[in-house]
């Protein structure tokens, strides 16, 4: 029958097990979704009027101006939803926020002036109009991420007369005009136009549109003038023009962005900036260092190297340096730089559950919590988190004996009826990873002395013993790869996924398996997709 499957339904003293159906051929099993989205329609959802937020900011302005100062650093910080930062529904804009943007608009264009950056031709004193309309028109379309209409330009170069009126020469009116573009709606903002906006049917976006959802699920920046020009062809939809270009961004050194800011929150190493684990453990900023780095390349190298998405479980490579090595029991590969090894005769090491960015964000900072370990593989690779604990909820029983192993101590949450269910699915995966301290270091004792025991059961009879045996597991379960798919997707759209997206995700996560199953394969399957490719209307009611 294959690898058990389970289902965390509810916070109760039992857990249903999934129907696992008999498969035609072997006895394989058989998906329910697949005869489901056969006869499903797919609906791909709206997007709310999606404000560029911090990262995505400063990566535009760097693109648009070859500026490097990151001005969204004195920006208020972005809210996250469903896990991600640039999730367009907590995206919201304040009168803060806006002075913000006004004040970094006049710096930014003052900066790039006196580079030279902006000034493409001379502006005679006498009649610059003709100088200021190729100008203005060359950087609206840049930073609007569209062609711009003649009314669109001649109102920007209006801001000559208004800069005469007060006595100002046309370079000051200039200025303004590109500081109006910077403040404008369609630049902050990536705008998506309703052909029809009475309309609830679903529509395609138009070729400029994917281009930018493109350039910012890849880039988290602008388009560059590439991906422009196609879509200004109306070629981009081409399925060939569009892998090319996908696969040339991918290729692309801003495509570093998708490890910072896709998977630096997937994976949680954004979190290791706060981590603070007690002085005891040795840890400190070289290693936070170290740690950061070696998840960055592993997930880079499967942006360009030829993995499937899966092998993030296992990998039987990293990157480290002397003191990550030293910290890992590896042999040190004798330098500080950050250095490709292999993990043969440490599998312990192989893959996520072996990263010590992972195991030092999801531990306390004294001691190791199976429980926030076991939450981290449920939510994240699995889709299957369990809700908010009930509100008399607590830690550790003080009254326990502190010699005895975490999973004795834990014991009760598992007799405990307003627990149990949760805890029955949570707890076992943690334990799995208890051979690991609060910083990812391997041991065999916990630090009273009691043994460590990482075995765990889950709810459908499956076992495993350590880290090695229970990362199989997780890698089996058919959940895995819609649940990457899925928050791929959410990522990739600035939205969170929905329950109506189940098929979408469904016919994502088997096209890139069938394709392979690389990083490349489930990006190529989403930018093909409806969801990506078109959105609903705005107003209720029913769809046709």
């Amino acid at each position: 029958m294959g690898v058990a499957v389970w289902l965390l339904v509810g916070c109760d003293s039992s857990v249903p097990r999934a129907r696992v159906l008999p498969g035609p051929d072997a006895g394989g099993p058989v998906d329910p979704l697949d005869a489901l989205c056969r006869s499903e329609s797919r609906d791909p959802g709206r997007v709310t009027l999606h404000r560029l937020n911090r990262a995505e900011y400063d990566n535009t302005v760097r693109d648009l101006l070859g500026d490097t100062s990151q001005p969204s650093r004195d920006f208020p910080p972005d809210d996250h939803g469903f896990g991600f930062d640039n999730n367009a529904d907590v995206l919201s804009m304040s009168p803060l926020l806006m002075e913000k943007y006004s004040h970094a608009a006049e710096r930014l264009v003052e900066a790039a002036w006196a580079k030279g950056t902006l000034r493409t031709c001379v502006l005679d004193p006498a009649t610059p109009e003709p100088c200021a309309r190729d100008l203005l028109r060359s950087f609206a379309r840049r930073a609007w991420r569209r062609p711009v209409s003649a009314q669109e330009v001649e109102g920007l170069v209006g801001f000559i007369a208004l800069a005469r009126q007060h006595g100002d020469g046309p370079e000051v009116g200039v200025k303004l005009a590109l500081r109006s573009v910077l403040v404008s709606p369609h630049f902050l903002f990536r705008v998506e136009l309703d052909p029809a906006p009475a309309s609830s049917r679903t529509h395609p976006i138009s070729d400029v549109e994917l281009a930018s959802r493109l350039s910012y699920f890849l880039w988290s920046s602008m388009p560059d003038e590439a991906l422009l020009k196609v879509a200004e062809r109306g070629r981009l939809r081409d399925p060939v023009v569009l892998e090319t270009q996908v696969r040339r961004m991918l290729a692309d050194p801003k495509a570093r962005a998708l490890v910072d800011n896709f998977a630096g929150q997937w994976l949680y190493t954004r979190a290791l900036d706060f981590a603070q684990p007690e002085a005891r453990y040795g840890f400190d900023e070289p290693l936070r260092q170290a740690m950061r780095e070696e998840t960055r390349l592993l997930f880079q190298e499967f942006i360009t190297g030829d993995h499937r998405l899966k092998d993030l479980l296992d990998a039987p490579f990293t990157y480290v340096n002397d003191r990550l090595a030293t910290h890992y029991g590896l042999p040190p590969p004798g330098t500080d730089a950050m250095t490709r090894v292999s993990l043969e005769g440490h599998p312990e090491r192989a893959g996520l559950f072996g990263k010590g960015a992972l195991l030092t964000v999801t531990a306390n900072a004294d001691r190791t919590s199976p429980v926030k370990r076991g939450v981290w593989v449920l939510e994240q690779l699995l889709c299957k988190g369990p809700p908010p604990p009930p509100p008399n909820a607590g830690g550790l029983a003080p009254t326990v004996d502190p010699t005895l192993n975490i999973k004795e101590r834990m014991r009760q949450h598992r007799v405990d009826p307003t627990c149990s269910g949760c805890h029955t699915l949570m707890d076992p995966l943690g334990f799995g990873l208890e051979n690991f301290d609060p910083v990812g270091r391997w041991r065999l004792k916990e630090e009273g002395g009691a043994a460590v025991d990482p075995s765990g059961e889950l709810p459908g009879g499956k076992v495993f013993n350590g880290v090695v045996e229970m990362r199989a597991v997780v890698k089996q379960d058919p959940d895995l790869s819609r649940c990457m798919t899925r928050h791929l997707l959410s990522y990739a759209l600035g939205r969170g996924a929905e329950p109506s997206d189940r098929c979408n995700v469904h016919d994502i996560a088997q096209q890139a398996e069938s394709r392979g199953g690389r990083l490349a394969d489930y990006i190529l399957a989403i930018v093909r997709s409806d969801a990506f490719q078109q959105r609903g209307g705005d107003t209720e009611g029913p769809k046709p």
